[in-house]
């Protein structure tokens, strides 16, 4: 379907600024990740459990959460990568991130990840930062679509994303290599008409 004239992306049609902007729900600020942000970072990505579905292996070293943030700065500084801590308003707390890649702003899509750290997980929290997450990208950045890559033992977060409107396209096989195993990936979309905030 032809896109309408009017509607062509113009590859500056959302300024950015020197940081993520700042996104607010009712139990959370979905931020950019600063330095004091480290040891919460830790605690995340060093959980087994948190990194059993992660594309590499749980931190061992707080330096590793150190690398991590200088990888977030410099991929938004590249405008390759937005990734945004989701803290946790009562007590300040960064629980997780949600992240939006692989921005293609001619077909006017892209891909989302997250990550829940597990003291955190049951209370809806993910659900309430990707709602918030998936109305930027559809109602502020004018995305079309956008796609998500989940490993299909994932359960938890085919069920989430599913619950938020994705629907499974397609399933690739072998196309991650992680823990020196070859992993599937099942590939699922929504598209902004679909989103239904």
């Amino acid at each position: 379907m032809p896109v309408p004239e009017t509607l062509m992306p113009d590859p500056n049609h959302h300024d950015w600024g020197e940081e993520l902007p700042r996104l607010d729900t009712p139990r959370l600020a979905l931020r950019p990740l600063t330095a004091g942000d480290v040891p919460d970072l830790y605690e995340i990505f060093s959980d087994p459990e948190v990194a059993r579905y992660w594309s590499s292996p749980p931190f061992e070293e707080m330096a590793e959460a150190e690398a991590l943030l200088a990888d977030v700065e410099e991929s938004f500084r590249q405008r390759t990568l937005f990734q945004w801590g989701v803290e946790r308003r009562e007590d300040g707390k960064v629980v997780g991130t949600v992240t939006l890649w692989q921005l293609d702003v001619g077909n006017r899509r892209g891909e989302i990840g997250f990550a829940l750290g597990r003291t955190a997980w049951g209370q809806g929290l993910m659900t309430e930062a990707l709602g918030e997450l998936f109305s930027f990208c559809f109602e502020v950045l004018g995305l079309h679509r956008l796609e998500a890559d989940v490993e299909p033992a994932n359960e938890k977060s085919l069920r989430l994303l599913e619950r938020l409107g994705f629907r499974r396209e397609g399933y690739l096989r072998e196309r991650w290599c992680t823990y020196g195993e070859w992993q599937d990936s099942v590939m699922l979309g929504l598209l902004a008409r679909e989103w239904d905030r």
